[in-house]
């Protein structure tokens, strides 16, 4: 919608109006609001888990590993100060050589789903590359959470463990 329309919805009372130009999927994505037959449908950004630990760059991995294993997790999220996600660690990067920084042993550029991708589109993904798990950004990279293979309702096809 043009801001000139967006001006005036407002003088009409319109509280909630928005100049949004990237399209249905982004908006989507962006976790904001839906109507029609797609409102009620449920998206892998309401079964994410936000709670999963995340890190800077200049972190230690012995330090990230007390961490994640002290609130139940085997791998961990690098975030930037803007909570953009920039890598993922790993089970095995956890428990590699502990006096490293972070940014030596995660890996960068893990592969994201958006929020408003289905649950059936994630555990196909999950299934095909035999993970037990996905990292969930909005469309600008801020990380919104893990969805785990046991958040979905669906049942696991073949062996796995976790991904990024």
């Amino acid at each position: 919608m043009s801001p000139r329309a967006a001006s005036r919805l407002e003088t009409l009372g319109f509280r909630h109006v928005y100049d949004y130009a990237a399209g249905k999927a982004d908006w989507f994505s962006a976790g904001l609001p839906m109507e029609g037959e797609v409102a009620d449908a449920v998206f892998i950004g309401r079964l994410v888990r936000a709670d999963a630990p995340t890190f800077r760059l200049e972190d230690r991995v012995a330090d990230v590993l007390t961490r994640a294993e002290a609130t139940g997790w085997d791998q961990a999220v690098v975030l930037d100060e803007r909570n953009v996600l920039l890598g993922w660690l790993s089970r095995d990067a956890l428990r590699s050589d502990h006096g490293a920084q972070v940014s030596a042993v995660m890996l960068e550029g893990p592969v994201t789903f958006r929020p408003n991708t289905r649950p059936d589109e994630a555990a196909t993904w999950m299934d095909r590359k035999n993970v037990d798990s996905v990292l969930v950004t909005s469309s600008d990279g801020t990380f919104i959470g893990v969805l785990r293979r046991q958040d979905l309702a669906l049942p696991k096809v073949a062996g796995g463990t976790h991904e990024a």
